[in-house]
């Protein structure tokens, strides 16, 4: 009633000043943020307007609780195109007071919006806090307007808990536990039943649980729940089971697509299918030549897929030989545990001496025995020193954490190489080569790829004529059945 409450008193308002009324604009959206419609025509009513007009209102703050509004008024103001501004409970002028008065206006109003966002904000953390509902009571529920809160309906809640029990049971489909609602008197407000994405809904609301769901995020009730956890999580495993994943749209199977291109040209490498006069269906790969003319021929995909595997050959070792770079890798954690014990333990003792001496020095401050001036600088230099061996510790830790990681990993792709080189799975080969190279080309029915340096390292020492030689390392060969030496190398490198 309140937009007719403010026209009834506007018109007696008008009535007893004597003004007369050319047209009326009804506005019901809130002043808060700039965008009303009604609002617009009347500001461009008066900017159309060939004499001054005047607007009457109930308050200032129905005119503007923004300052995009509320400076178009003024400036109406400020042009005369808004001859007179009249409130029942306001007195303006059009003078440099009377503007001043009413921008004063127009920035209590908006005070007062955004202070009452912030104490809607405050009321709903308290009732949060108090592990209260915060909206209407969903299904199953009603409000209690006397407690702030929510309790159980005698009747819904009691259908809603058997509808859990019966899907549960793996016997119902969505549809059928929807008639079932409907059945015992739980419809939709225009009395149909359920769709299947509201039965979803009610099905996963974990306010049947006693939960309070806010901005995403779920926090403890006091009010009753209806259902327990057991049943609850019953339910979610059938949903979770009977939850279809949505196909992929791959159109064709190439799994060497999206992987290399071509070495000529640099374009991109696609494949496609051909029939030969048998009516025998085979896969090529090309080049798409989107740079011109590529001379580069096409290669069947089984032979594409021999290189790949040659390629990937050529990385993978001996089982034995990475069993002995794990071996390896066990020792040298092991040493490297008890050499970092020592370590730690030395920069702990200094770092309790130095707290040790903090303390010390505060007492002798407070008992009067040292200079304000000497324990001020004293206490920066044993601050600073504790800041000092406290990083040193932290880093410490991280340093002999994760040093030995990066060879793991390694050991792990060789180990996954060799059993990669057993399968015929390309995708698989696909994903392996884009994790340790890059860059991989074709060119002359040739698959070339950029290896990272320790793969180059084991690529060169397996597949090079004669054994290959660390530069980094020693002047002596290094052998890829010496697994100390591999090893050692490629912690080096790492």
């Amino acid at each position: 009633m309140s937009i007719e409450a403010q026209l009834f008193e506007l018109e007696e308002y008008a009535h007893r000043e004597r003004i007369q009324i050319v047209k009326v604009f009804t506005e019901a959206k809130s002043a808060k943020k700039p965008g009303r419609e009604e609002f617009a025509k009347m500001i461009k009513y008066i900017e159309e307007s060939k004499e001054p007009i005047g607007i009457l209102g109930w308050h200032p703050d129905r005119l503007a609780r923004n300052s995009v509004d509320g400076g178009k008024i003024i400036y109406l103001v400020d042009i005369n195109k808004i001859a007179s501004l009249r409130f029942p409970q306001f007195w303006f002028e059009p003078t440099p007071q009377g503007k001043f008065m009413l921008q004063v206006a127009f920035g209590q109003s908006k005070y007062f919006s955004d202070n009452l966002v912030e104490n809607v904000k405050r009321g709903i953390r308290q009732k949060i806090r108090r592990g209260e509902w915060l909206t209407l009571a969903p299904m199953g529920y009603v409000n209690n307007f006397k407690t702030h809160n929510i309790e159980p309906d005698p009747v819904k809640s009691r259908v809603i808990k058997r509808a859990f029990i019966a899907y549960a049971t793996g016997k119902y489909t969505l549809i059928e536990l929807a008639d079932f609602l409907a059945d015992h008197g739980v419809v939709q407000k225009k009395g149909t039943p359920f769709a299947k994405c509201s039965v979803v809904k009610m099905l996963t609301n974990r306010a049947y649980l006693g939960f309070v769901k806010h901005r995403g995020e779920w926090h403890d009730g006091t009010f009753k729940p209806i259902l327990s956890p057991t049943l609850f999580e019953a339910v979610q495993k059938i949903l979770s089971a009977r939850r279809k994943p949505r196909k992929s749209k791959v159109r064709h199977p190439f799994p060497f697509t999206q992987f290399m291109n071509c070495g000529e040209c640099s374009c991109a490498i696609t494949a496609q299918y051909a029939t030969n006069r048998y009516g025998v269906t085979y896969t090529y790969y090309r080049c798409t030549k989107k740079n011109g003319n590529c001379a580069q021929p096409y290669i069947q995909q089984n032979l594409l897929a021999e290189k790949i595997q040659k390629l990937l050959q050529s990385v993978s070792l001996p089982r034995e030989e990475i069993e002995n770079m794990e071996k390896q890798i066990v020792e040298w954690e092991n040493v490297s545990i008890s050499s970092r014990g020592s370590v730690a333990q030395n920069l702990k003792t200094k770092l309790s001496i130095t707290k040790e001496k903090l303390d010390k020095l505060i007492s002798l401050y407070l008992d009067g025995d040292i200079e304000r001036e000497i324990y001020l600088e004293q206490k920066d230099l044993l601050l600073r020193q504790k800041a000092k061996v406290s990083e040193n510790l932290e880093d410490f830790g991280q340093q002999g954490k994760n040093r030995l990681e990066p060879l793991r990993s390694f050991v792990l792709s060789l180990r996954e190489a060799m059993e990669l080189e057993k399968t015929s799975n390309h995708l698989e080969w696909k994903k392996f080569f884009q994790s340790i190279g890059s860059n991989p080309s074709l060119k002359d029915k040739t698959v070339s790829i950029h290896w990272g340096e320790l793969w180059d390292f084991v690529a060169s020492a397996k597949g090079g004529s004669g054994l290959p030689r660390a530069s980094f390392h020693s002047e002596n060969s290094l052998p890829i059945s010496n697994f100390t030496n591999v090893s050692l190398c490629a912690r080096e490198r790492t």
